[in-house]
């Protein structure tokens, strides 16, 4: 992809950075100056988003190393703004392979949040969740409520997010492989106008988020 650099290699994957990244970066450091005012509190508003995107590089590897075990290779995983694609080097031509690595990345997400739910239990860094905000409240634990929210927003049956791939790995068991994908494609457009519709009158994000879904489905 272009304008990506590499960052390293992890289990012989290359891991890339897309340019549009430093403009997240960017934002969420402008945003914690204006919240807070003080070099601290960039620093703790960057450290979160790269914590953040160290379990959507986990996340990634998820796939990745799924892939391997059927045989299919990763040719990078690229960090974008509104996260992370592993790149196969092809699909799986068996649906049932599709479908363990389109769940192995929602997978790593879980096991993310449990971990982090006992550590915090254990060490006694837990606090209720009405205490919360992005910017506020124990750094592990809101990285732990966003690996939940990582989860269940990447099983939405959106295609060509994670659900989305289930369903057309589901549907491809029954159907022609084509059509499981245009009946997956479909439904994730029509996500696509759900979540821009709710963008304009709730957070833009889901605006950039609907864009990103009706592209993919496309």
């Amino acid at each position: 992809m272009r304008w990506s650099w590499k960052l390293g290699r992890v289990a012989d994957i290359d891991v890339k950075v897309h340019a549009t990244f430093l403009l997240l970066l960017a934002w969420v450091g402008l945003s914690n100056w204006f919240s807070g005012r003080s070099a601290g509190a960039v620093v703790a508003g960057l450290v979160f988003v790269l914590l953040l995107f160290g379990c959507v590089v986990l996340h990634e590897l998820g796939h990745a190393l799924t892939a391997r075990r059927f045989g299919v290779r990763t040719r990078d995983i690229i960090l974008l703004p509104i996260g992370g694609v592993a790149r196969l080097d092809h699909i799986p031509s068996e649906p049932r392979q599709e479908l363990w690595i389109a769940a192995a990345g929602p997978a790593v997400n879980v096991v993310i949040t449990a971990a982090l739910f006992f550590w915090l239990r254990a060490t006694g860094g837990w606090v209720p969740l009405p205490e919360l905000s992005m910017t506020s409240g124990p750094m592990l634990e809101r990285l732990a409520v966003l690996n939940v929210f990582l989860a269940v927003f990447n099983l939405l049956p959106a295609f060509p997010m994670d659900g989305g791939r289930m369903l057309r790995a589901v549907l491809a068991m029954r159907l022609e492989y084509t059509q499981a994908t245009q009946i997956a494609a479909s439904i994730g457009q029509g996500l696509a106008y759900v979540f821009g519709f709710l963008g304009l009158f709730t957070n833009p994000f889901l605006v950039f988020i609907a864009l990103f879904v009706w592209i993919g489905a496309s």
